[in-house]
């Protein structure tokens, strides 16, 4: 095994149960996409790591002793795994939910989620899809159950997003539940599946009555789901803007699936600045907001980011929202820490007065690394405005 050495400043954060290796901690790496032991200026063994280009950083600490990474390794981590979520496979009210969280679970750089009796892989980097065979192999002795798997390739390199891993093939698309709602997923359409599984607790406040008798408008809407919740937790009215053009009837199978008449639901394949802008025009207000945009995107007119840009949503979406009207404000910015994200919020807010009414974070199969902030990614407030 090669032993690299690493500066106090990689130490200390090892010290502190940080997993994820920066670039910027590492300067001038030559080796990838290998297994490694790091040791200090001294000499003295650190913990073992391995090294693979990835999103979020160079690599990933896996133990802090000397360990193979074989079959053995890897049944016991998923067998640890599975015991934090008894409690999801005990419920036949939510069937779809995350096995296998990275540094929360003791490997950094895989995902694996359940949709029923199906599994889908997350392989970050090329060190950890290159240790499929182990890792597949390990999964399926300790849940023999699940019936067939996909896999989601979330680095660069290959020449394919989605395939079909092992066992049977799912339906193009199927229902699954949470919280006792259905939604209709599809695991083999590039990286999607149809639902976010991170907001968990946000959907269940609002299938629990959260928007009850309200006009709620959805943001970055996707497909819907927030939505859906809503309008099954008596919302009185729901309007979903996305841009992507699929959008529409992506969301559409989630209120079909759970026999909602259409009267007052409502989408629209828009830019959500165009759409604050046709709302204003129109005198249209709404008594519950949500704000969930990826971290970044772009199109031919603009670019937008959660870390600079999120204040503008706020702004926006205050014109329209009505007296005592909640905001729903989310980011999965894993780069904007809790306190970085609230005073963009407050930006956006200027002199309007307003409270917090709740904070959501990573649910709890979304196991993450508590001596990490960074792991637990998730950031929701719910905000009332005092107007």
């Amino acid at each position: 095994m090669i032993e690299l050495t690493v500066s106090p400043i990689v130490e200390r954060k090892i010290q502190q149960g940080i997993c994820v290796l920066e670039a910027r901690d590492l300067p001038h790496l030559e080796m990838e996409n290998t297994s490694v032991y790091l040791v200090n200026q001294q000499g003295r063994f650190l913990g073992q790591a391995y090294l693979s280009l990835q999103h979020k950083g160079v690599g990933w600490l896996i133990s802090k002793e000397k360990v193979p990474l074989d079959l053995a390794f890897f049944q016991h981590l998923f067998a640890l795994a599975r015991t934090k979520r008894r409690s999801f496979e005990a419920s036949d009210r939510t069937t779809a939910y995350r096995l296998f969280n990275q540094d929360g679970d003791g490997f950094g750089g895989l995902t694996i989620d359940r949709y029923n009796d199906y599994a889908v892989f997350g392989w970050y980097n090329e060190y950890v899809y290159s240790l499929k065979e182990e890792i597949v192999a390990a999964f399926q002795m300790v849940y023999p159950e699940i019936r067939g798997a996909y896999e989601k390739i979330r680095f660069k390199g290959l020449d394919y997003e989605s395939a079909h891993l092992y066992g049977d093939e799912a339906p193009e698309t199927f229902p699954i539940r949470e919280h006792g709602v259905t939604y209709q997923v599809f695991l083999n359409t590039g990286l999607m599946t149809g639902i976010f599984l991170d907001q968990h607790e946000v959907r269940g406040a609002l299938v629990d009555g959260l928007a009850a008798g309200k006009r709620l408008l959805n943001m970055f809407s996707y497909t819907a789901a927030f939505s859906v919740a809503a309008a099954v937790g008596g919302a009185a009215q729901t309007t979903s803007v996305d841009l992507a053009k699929r959008s529409q009837e992506l969301s559409a199978a989630h209120f079909t699936a759970n026999n909602l008449a259409m009267d007052h639901h409502r989408f629209h394949v828009m830019d959500v600045f165009a759409y604050f802008k046709y709302a204003k025009r129109k005198g249209l207000f709404y008594d519950m907001i949500v704000l969930d945009p990826p971290s970044f995107a772009r199109n031919k007119k603009q670019t937008f980011s959660v870390a600079k840009d999120y204040h503008k949503l706020i702004a926006q979406a205050l014109d329209i929202l009505s007296p005592k009207g909640i905001l729903i404000t989310s980011t999965n910015a894993a780069n904007v820490s809790l306190e970085k994200f609230r005073k963009e919020i407050e930006k956006g807010f200027g002199d309007c007065k307003h409270r917090y009414l709740e904070t959501y974070r990573l649910p709890s199969d979304f196991v993450f690394n508590k001596k990490d902030e960074s792991s637990n990614y998730l950031k929701v407030f719910t905000i009332q405005v005092e107007k």
